[in-house]
């Protein structure tokens, strides 16, 4: 017994390292980058060791190891991130957002449904990693405009896509693998939608586990940057010119109250030399009128970021650049406080010259004292004053050595700006189409369109590089070095063999159930292409072994179990696109995916019998 197991002792140690790292990784002590590092040194110190082969009898090399760093499905994910941030640099996603905004605003339980039903039906019909990405500005506003934390909705939009991976044959890779091993196996193809009645019911399981449990099982975790922008409690008081063209020009209050500004105040309409002040009732707004208004960070942010072009132009105006050409690709808004006995003090914006010496602009003045109601260039500075500067992220860099202002680096936000914009849709629509009509594989078309956007413009290197998220290069690098490490130890066939063996004295059933959760385990653990790809043959010999009629609903067992990539953010690409933007840890998947892959192992192995008519 113990020479048979001294024989194994690379596969054993696999599985410590395996089991282990879940344990860390689920535990949150430590960060996934250091716990990703730690598990990548471990494999490699283990196969340093003399008489670390395989089963068969070759040696595993660090090289090997290694080549999870150059796989195609981590170069791809990294470039769709690139893409990505393209969208977000040029506000590409602001108008469809925007329209489903003010959708929500009238029906919000039907346009967040109606959201997630168009995200399920693409997603089964193309790959579902553009999908997401497509969808993950969205979600995030309807999360700002339900005043939650976009945590309650970036899980489950990862989850939905997967979901519609069940209902067809080009749902997803992992169904056209496992696929492949049945025509080899059979010579029978696996039909289109063969596996659709069952998806469906599977799918709807899900979805109803969504809806129910996401309000207490998903965190309700905010960033800083969101509780900078939500923040209602200090308000600034804020200039608009009405232009050309201007969002206000022609505008008439309501009640006093103008529309266009929502959670705005309005204290005064300076026209030429004459002030207008409130109560407003009998007035069009004029090209040339000064709206001096108080609102907070929150609203001015909502209503620059629905018109980043008139934010541009107030740059540009402010800062005596003309020339598009010099614009920057973004601007920043940040907040600064006048130091106490700053030479600032007693002079006005005007007076300071503070556009020309800067790169900024004043966008509002924030002050405890007492109300104000001049123009926004005629308020003398007090030590204390809260000033909303806007301008690109080098200027502001340049404030940091001042005496007189203390910039608050924390407060910093970017808006992007949408001359680009259009650009940015164009080459996302053909990476889409490309990668779903099957002219490019997914991987070729990401990373043309993550050159693309910044060949044309839509991102520098510098915000490119700032995209490339180093966790989950790590983390996913880290995964498929366990994953290597158990193809070459042997443990995965190990463990697949073993619980059919364990299962088929109990009859077809309890096979087919037993292959489904060991797939759903596995596929959280390895890439959900290599479960099915190693489960897939394995099924279809215990089909023949036990004498059933049909092999299908054995190849299907694994293809359902593959797609339950819930319960850890390495176990499909789309959870670690969510990752960021949901601020999620590791231990948000266990706990909410792994009651899901229980769920959808109960409703399968009770709808089995009757799908199959075992």
């Amino acid at each position: 017994m113990i020479p048979d197991i001294l024989a194994h002792w690379p596969m054993l140690a696999t599985l410590v390292v395996v089991v282990a790292s879940i344990g860390f990784y689920a535990s949150d002590k430590w960060s996934m980058e250091l716990i990703s590092i730690w598990v990548i040194a471990a494999l490699l110190l283990l196969f340093a060791l003399p008489g670390t082969v395989g089963p068969d009898g070759e040696n595993i090399r660090a090289a090997d190891l290694l080549r999870g760093f150059g796989n195609p499905a981590l170069i791809t994910i990294m470039a769709l991130l690139v893409v990505g941030q393209g969208l977000f640099q040029t506000g590409a996603m602001e108008s469809p957002t925007r329209a489903l905004l003010s959708a929500y605003d009238k029906r919000p339980v039907s346009t967040l449904a109606g959201a997630f039903a168009v995200v399920f039906v693409i997603s089964a019909f193309i790959n579902n990693t553009p999908v997401v990405i497509m969808f993950l500005p969205v979600m995030s506003a309807i999360a700002q405009r339900m005043k939650a934390s976009p945590a309650k909705l970036m899980m489950p939009l990862s989850f939905v896509s997967v979901f519609a991976g069940m209902t067809t044959l080009i749902g997803t890779s992992t169904n056209l693998l496992a696929a492949e091993t049945y025509y080899r196996a059979t010579g029978t193809q696996l039909g289109f939608f063969d596996q659709t009645p069952l998806g469906l019911v599977l799918a709807g399981a899900g979805v109803v586990y969504l809806a129910l449990f996401s309000r207490w099982l998903l965190p309700n975790r905010r960033s800083m940057d969101e509780d900078i922008i939500s923040s209602t409690g200090k308000q600034f008081v804020a200039q608009l010119e009405v232009g050309k063209d201007h969002f206000l020009l022609g505008k008439r209050p309501i009640a006093g109250m103008f529309k266009e500004l929502p959670n705005f105040t309005v204290r005064v309409i300076q026209r030429g030399e004459r002030a207008i002040l409130p109560p407003f009732e009998d007035i069009t707004l004029e090209q040339g009128d000064l709206v001096i208004v108080a609102a907070t960070r929150g609203a001015l942010m909502e209503v620059l970021s629905s018109k980043p072009e008139m934010l541009e132009q107030i740059w540009r105006s402010g800062t005596g650049i003309d020339d598009a050409d010099d614009s920057p690709r973004s601007l920043v808004l940040t907040e600064a406080v006048v130091a106490p006995g700053s030479r600032m003090a007693g002079r006005t914006v005007e007076m300071l010259g503070f556009r020309r010496l800067t790169s900024a602009v004043v966008l509002g003045i924030q002050r405890r004292s007492h109300m104000i109601r001049s123009k926004l260039g005629e308020i003398r500075l007090e030590a204390g004053d809260t000033l909303l500067l806007c301008g690109p992220s080098d200027a502001l860099r340049d404030l940091r050595v001042s005496r007189d202002l203390i910039l608050l680096e924390w407060s910093q936000t970017e808006i992007a700006l949408t001359a680009k914009a259009l650009s940015a849709r164009v080459i996302t629509l053909l990476m889409v189409l490309a990668a779903a009509s099957g002219v490019l594989s997914i991987l070729h078309a990401s990373i043309l369109a993550a050159v693309a956007m910044i060949s044309f413009g839509c991102l520098n290197i510098r915000q490119a590089s700032r995209s490339l998220d180093l966790r989950i290069f790590l983390v996913i690098g880290a995964a498929l070095a366990m994953g290597f490490a158990l193809e070459a130890t042997g443990a995965d066939t190990a463990i697949a063999w073993g619980v059919v063996k364990f299962a088929e004295p109990y009859g077809t059933l309890a096979v087919l159930s037993t292959i489904f959760i060991s797939v759903a385990v596995m596929t959280n653990l390895l890439s959900n292409a290599a479960t099915a790809v190693l489960f897939s043959p394995i099924a279809l010999a215990a089909a023949n072994q036990i004498g059933a009629p049909d092999p299908m609903p054995f190849l299907l067992a694994v293809i359902y179990g593959a797609n339950c990539s819930f319960a850890t953010p390495i176990a499909y690409q789309t959870n670690l696109l969510v990752m960021g933007p949901g601020h999620y840890k590791f231990g948000d998947f266990l706990r909410f995916g792994g009651p899901l892959v229980l769920l959808l192992w109960g409703v399968f192995t009770l709808i089995a019998p009757w799908r199959f008519e075992l």
